[in-house]
């Protein structure tokens, strides 16, 4: 299992279109995906579980990865996130 916290620059949030892009780019990966936010657990791979988090711009999230995979997906990730989720 890797884990890293990581702050949200889409002036928007995680809207519907970053949302997306967000669990486009976990569903690359094997690995089960969440991210924790304000004592909440959100599955990465899923739409409504991300939208449902409420994040907003400058809100810090924290990545965790368990699998196979988990390291190449835990950076990219935070890459996608740092790079504004194609925003």
């Amino acid at each position: 299992m890797v884990s890293q916290k990581v702050t949200i620059k889409n002036p928007t949030g995680l809207h519907l279109r970053p949302a997306g892009n967000l669990c486009k780019e976990a569903m690359r990966f094997r690995s089960l995906i969440t991210f924790t936010f304000k004592d909440n657990t959100a599955n990465a791979k899923s739409v409504l579980s991300v939208l449902g988090a409420c994040v907003k711009c400058g809100d810090e999230i924290e990545f965790v990865c368990e699998g196979e995979d988990e390291e190449e997906a835990l950076k990219s990730l935070v890459e996608a996130i740092e790079n504004g989720l194609g925003e």
